[in-house]
């Protein structure tokens, strides 16, 4: 849990041997914080990290993230394909309390839109404590269409991304109430469940 009452305090992992060694630059990570520079109304901050497609240390990333930086959400990127070194899910699982199967299957019916291989990719998603982990795709432009999902020529969405559940999520698990800029990613709550803007 963040140091600071309400703020959001999201843990992004991107996961690539290469990006890790320095052998070309991650895109990951940028392309995130752009995105949520656009898309949260509310407080926020980040906490990343640059690791290599090694099971153990990203296993020990994400619990370090959870347990000790105490983010409330963690996003990986990479590692989600069928290749021997795509272990992202498999680390995923690992430090998991409990599967949230409709994030992946969402993830994928998003993909499947603009390639047929997306039914290649075995993103998860996964709560552990009080945090929400998911593994994103690697590149930028599938990242953002994976958190806002699809929209037709007037703005409105066709196939809906799946941050627009996360928020909600946050506030069943026990995290901070989190609110989005509409025009970007709407969060979607019961009207039960929808706090009146602070004064």
């Amino acid at each position: 849990m963040s140091a600071i009452p309400g703020e959001l305090l999201i843990g992004l992992v991107s996961i690539s041997d290469r990006a890790a060694a320095g052998v070309y630059e991650d895109k990951g990570i940028p392309a995130l914080r752009e995105w949520f520079g656009a898309a949260l109304k509310s407080p926020w901050r980040m906490e990343t990290r640059l690791i290599p497609d090694e099971r153990p240390v990203i296993e020990a990333t994400l619990i370090e993230l959870v347990d000790a930086a105490g983010c409330d959400l963690v996003l990986t990127t990479g590692g989600t394909g069928p290749a021997p070194r795509d272990v992202t899910p498999e680390a995923t699982l690992a430090v998991a309390d409990r599967v949230m199967p409709g994030f992946g299957e969402q993830m994928r019916q998003i993909s499947l839109h603009f390639v047929p291989t997306a039914i290649l990719s075995r993103q998860v998603g996964v709560i552990r404590g009080k945090a929400l982990l998911l593994n994103l795709p690697g590149q930028p432009k599938s990242i953002r269409e994976t958190l806002e999902g699809l929209k037709d020529g007037e703005g409105k969405p066709v196939v809906p991304g799946i941050f627009a559940a996360v928020p909600y999520c946050l506030d069943l698990i026990g995290g901070p109430y989190v609110e989005t800029n509409d025009s970007v990613c709407k969060a979607f709550r019961p009207k039960s469940a929808i706090r009146p803007p602070a004064a």
